[in-house]
């Protein structure tokens, strides 16, 4: 057996990463709601998106990943994150205001860390609360390696503070894929792209118009009003008064020219290449929200079928059952080629799934049951384990999630959602 590595001699830098889940998470609902969501229920990206070092450079190793939300708010999306290898601590209001204990609780477990016997080379902050500015500076002052990651304006001497600054677009195009190299290490002493920081306050700095037609004509689709505004106030931060005379943000980037566009509605407002784009291709509210299917089998090990496969498993296990009585193994096995047969393929491993689930929901697998009963037991499962991950549905997603789960062969009843 292979002995481990001492500490000196594994590879990679050591870092430690402290999010505040609720300041990111309100600030990219501002920014990008797609984003947003992909921030809250996919950490497990943008993470692995930081911890690649990319070519020719060093990877990061997050010894310690701690996540501080308030659990009345966002209960639902800690599942995603302990998934993801996270440490989740509750921090819920402790005032009739509504402040919560997340700042505290972040600034003891990074000061047990600075301390600790882990020897961590660069400090993660994920929040533009500038409180932690004292925290950043304690960093820097032991010669750790700071990276601050923002979503939302990001005051002077916190930014000032840390080795590096993973400003609101960049961050977002991490969550979209577009950011490639975003898990490049930082050095103090070293450029820090791409971490990108303001322009500098030089006449070879790009002006804010300038960083808007840059943005906005090399994205993959349109953008929101509000990402694109914080690219224009971080490149200049005077147009916050009144937006170069022009009043508001709408006014200022209709005069930016070179084919960008910009509409308030849909919400939240979005800017685009006309050369590239029209208002067609501006996504709708139901577009931005990911699909219920995703959202579950993210965090379930519920099988990532399509409601045709989930539907073509059902009729496929209801007419072999009819045919003889078999037993588990075999029956995965003459489900999965006839559905193959029915030109709709399903994994052997999915088809096992469903019917180890259909066994939870104590359905008797025998010739008299039917690809509607089976569809309804099988949501009945699917149901109880989006409740064990501590999902939360309104009514809208319930309905999504009976039509998906139900292969479409669950009618609803007269509210709408109808019974099982």
């Amino acid at each position: 057996m292979t002995e481990p590595l001492p500490q000196s001699r594994r590879p990679g830098i050591r870092a430690a990463m402290f999010v505040d889940f609720d300041n990111v998470y309100i600030g990219l609902q501002a920014l990008d709601p797609a984003a947003a969501k992909r921030f809250a229920e996919d950490p497990k990206h943008w993470m692995d998106a930081l911890a690649d070092g990319g070519a020719g450079e060093t990877s990061r190793r997050f010894l310690i990943r701690n996540c501080y939300l308030n659990p009345v708010v966002f209960s639902k999306y800690r599942t995603y994150w302990t998934r993801a290898g996270f440490r989740v601590i509750d921090c819920p209001s402790l005032t009739q205001r509504g402040k919560s204990s997340t700042d505290i609780n972040l600034v003891l477990d990074a000061v047990d860390a600075l301390s600790g016997t882990g020897n961590i080379d660069e400090f993660f902050v994920a929040s533009a609360d500038a409180d932690f500015t004292s925290l950043v500076q304690r960093f820097r002052a032991a010669d750790r390696m700071t990276t601050v990651i923002a979503a939302g304006a990001v005051a002077f001497a916190y930014r000032e503070m840390a080795d590096s600054v993973v400003e609101s677009h960049d961050f977002v195009a991490i969550l979209n894929g577009t950011g490639a190299e975003a898990g490049r290490p930082v050095r103090r002493g070293q450029p820090a792209a791409p971490f990108r920081t303001a322009p500098a306050a030089s006449g070879a700095a790009a002006t804010a118009a300038e960083e808007v037609r840059a943005l906005v004509q090399s994205a993959p689709g349109p953008l929101t009003g509000a990402l694109v505004a914080h690219r224009a106030l971080t490149a200049d931060p005077s147009l916050k008064t009144d937006w170069g005379g022009y009043g508001k943000f709408g006014s200022w980037v209709a005069q930016v020219g070179q084919g960008i566009e910009y509409a308030a509605t849909p919400q939240p407002g979005w800017v685009w290449d006309a050369t590239r784009f029209s208002p067609d291709d501006l996504p709708s509210p139901a577009e931005i929200r990911p699909a219920i299917e995703d959202q579950i089998t993210r965090v379930t090990d519920i099988p990532a079928l399509s409601s045709a496969q989930f539907r073509q498993v059902f009729l496929s296990m209801e007419s072999t059952l009819r045919e003889r009585p078999v037993n588990r193994s075999e029956l995965a096995r003459l489900v999965r080629d006839d559905c193959v047969a029915a030109g709709t393929a399903v994994s052997r491993a999915a088809v096992n799934f469903v019917i180890q689930g259909l066994g939870y929901a104590n359905v008797q697998l025998n010739d008299e049951v039917t690809a509607p009963g089976l569809a309804a037991a099988w949501l009945k499962n699917v149901e109880e384990l989006c409740r064990v991950a501590l999902i939360e549905f309104d009514d809208a997603e319930r309905l999504a999630l009976r039509r998906w789960a139900g292969g479409g062969l669950l009618e609803p009843g007269p509210d709408g959602d109808g019974d099982l």
